[in-house]
């Protein structure tokens, strides 16, 4: 049995109007919906591509700047390193790295001797003008000219012993200054662990007298232990 075959349904003319009318709004519509999204993109690309310029431009510089630091630092840690050779140098250098003490005491000693032969020849003047005047009284015509001239080179004798006090003004400055120092590298040394921090730090240069010169202690301190007192040796020459 054969069947008839089925004829294409019409297309009436305001149907096929209205179906074409419907596609072509579709259409449009997905057009300006893609057009859309691609402007959207194409306004994203833009700044991301001025932000990665702006991020590289920022991180040439903090580059620039993390190296101008590291050669400020290396500058810093060469110049601890130094400070910290000398500061070894200076601790170590004499007996016991006590140079500093010593000179300061050595200083102190200086003005206190000087002093103790000052008020010494102070006093012997001060007896010398005396017996003078006395003499003057009694004597008379050119002796007493030259017992007047005696006081005359005595009050000279007065005069010059005003240096014992601007010597030990200046010579006090020195200590004080010098006690500064060694105050401020004591501190130093603490503050880097101690003096055992410093055991394995290369010394500048060894100081060290050497010879005959290791020998000249010059005159001792009265804090000095262990050491031949000047009487001692003054016996040896009775």
């Amino acid at each position: 049995m054969t069947s008839k075959a089925m004829k294409p349904r019409k297309s009436y003319r305001i149907e096929a109007s209205m179906g074409a009318l419907s596609d072509d709004e579709g259409a449009h519509d997905r057009h300006s919906e893609i057009m859309s999204m691609l402007g959207t993109i194409k306004e994203s690309i833009v700044p991301a591509r001025e932000i990665s310029t702006s991020l590289l431009e920022e991180h040439r510089r903090d580059m620039q700047e993390a190296l101008r630091l590291k050669v400020e630092l290396d500058s810093i840690y060469e110049a601890i390193s130094r400070t910290k050779r000398e500061i070894a140098t200076l601790r170590y250098a004499g007996a016991q790295g006590q140079e500093i003490t010593r000179v300061t005491d050595e200083l102190g000693a200086i003005v206190l001797g000087t002093e103790t032969a000052t008020n010494s020849i102070l006093a012997a003047a001060e007896k010398i003008d005396d017996l003078s005047s006395n003499l003057s009284s009694r004597l008379s015509g050119g002796d007493q000219e030259i017992a007047r001239e005696i006081l005359d080179h005595v009050i000279s004798l007065f005069e010059a012993c005003n240096f014992q006090d601007i010597t030990g003004q200046r010579i006090r400055k020195v200590v004080n200054a010098m006690r500064f120092v060694e105050e401020r590298v004591h501190h130093m040394i603490d503050i880097w662990g101690g003096l055992e921090s410093f055991k394995d730090v290369e010394t500048l240069d060894d100081s060290k007298p050497r010879g005959e010169a290791a020998l000249l202690n010059g005159p001792a301190l009265a804090s000095d232990k262990g050491v031949t007192s000047q009487d001692a040796i003054d016996a040896l020459f009775d």
